[in-house]
């Protein structure tokens, strides 16, 4: 039976660690009864670091007065994409910063020419907020904009821009972002369009257990709708450098018990997501294996480059040995995907 919104609260609150990490290793089990673990070989490129949306818990945005606000020009790009086939990568995880002055053209543009240069290489690119003020800027609907960027060969958007689902949380740490039920509908204008997505969650900030749940049923509601989402990401607040911790020095660090306990519980709440990520690049390496014993059963990206959560003070760094050598450690198969968890390489 599926699992309610009072048990899920009953089990944050009260649940015994280890009896969690069984629970939702079973259910993974269910879900993934071969005992392969997956990550991907890619490079998250954030084009630019202008923005005008200001979150307050973050540390990488620019305006584009600022001496260090920058634009990647394609030939950058390029050179990103390069560095990253010289490695095995099939996927760019593609984002920045809301641009104001960006439109639509831009964005074809640059989606057509890595599309056409590097076929080989999956776009997954651009989040809600981006993509609905592409829309915005250049007058056109958010199903016009997926569909032109779709068109040029957009495969994926990630689900970055969720943080909380829960508009009194957002009007506290990023009150310009768009409202919790318009990102949940960007992602299903996505999914009608046959463009799969992921869901994320960045918790540790003012929220409450109960809006952490309903975050989790607003998603499932969605995948129930669509099942467009392949993977839901968790990761705690990292508030270095920014502007919510010092207007909120009550904020606490996340624990580690804290995110295995909460990653344990998505697992089984989020009964229809078939993969479930651990969020080593701001847990660590050790926390990141751990997940994989609370019901992740994904590592997530090598990831070449990474510009955003390291802004914010978190700088974890992992390599492909390394992963392969984590996962093996508690037992399970390795295993290179793409973007859309197909199996590319196994390592026995």
């Amino acid at each position: 039976m599926r699992l309610s919104k009072e048990q899920a609260l009953e089990l944050i609150r009260h649940g015994d660690l280890k009896e969690l990490g069984r629970m939702a290793t079973a259910r993974k089990k269910e879900l993934h009864p071969d005992g392969i673990t997956t990550f991907v070989v890619d490079r998250n490129i954030n084009y630019t670091n202008v923005c005008w949306v200001d979150c307050k818990f973050c540390a990488f945005y620019r305006h584009g007065k600022d001496e260090d606000a920058y634009v990647l020009t394609f030939e950058e790009i390029d050179q990103k994409i390069e560095e990253l086939l010289e490695i095995g990568g099939t996927q760019i995880l593609f984002q920045g910063g809301v641009h104001p002055k960006l439109k639509i053209e831009w964005y074809e543009d640059l989606v057509e020419h890595i599309h056409t240069k590097y076929p080989q290489i999956t776009i997954h690119g651009f989040s809600s907020i981006e993509l609905d003020f592409i829309a915005k800027v250049s007058h056109i609907t958010i199903q016009e904009c997926l569909s032109r960027l779709h068109a040029k060969g957009l495969a994926s958007i990630p689900g970055a821009g969720a943080e909380i689902l829960s508009d009194r949380v957002r009007d506290i740490i990023a009150p310009k972002k768009m409202d919790s039920l318009d990102w949940v509908d960007v992602h299903r204008q996505a999914h009608k369009l046959g463009i799969k997505s992921t869901a994320t969650m960045m918790y540790g900030t003012v929220e409450t257990d109960e809006e952490i749940i309903e975050h989790w049923n607003l998603i499932r509601n969605l995948q129930d709708e669509t099942g467009g989402f392949r993977a839901f990401i968790m990761w705690s607040f990292q508030g270095q450098n920014t502007q919510l911790m010092e207007e909120h020095p009550e904020i606490e660090k996340q624990s580690s018990n804290r995110y295995l306990r909460l990653l344990a519980v998505a697992r089984l709440y989020l009964d229809n997501f078939p993969n479930i990520q651990s969020s080593w690049v701001t847990q660590g390496p050790y926390i990141g294996q751990m997940a994989l014993l609370f019901g992740a059963n994904d590592l997530g990206s090598t990831m070449m480059e990474e510009n955003v959560v390291r802004s914010a003070g978190a700088g974890f760094r992992m390599a492909k040995e390394e992963m392969i050598r984590l996962i093996r450690d508690i037992g399970e198969t390795p295993a290179i995907r793409n973007t859309a968890y197909e199996i590319l390489e196994k390592f026995e």
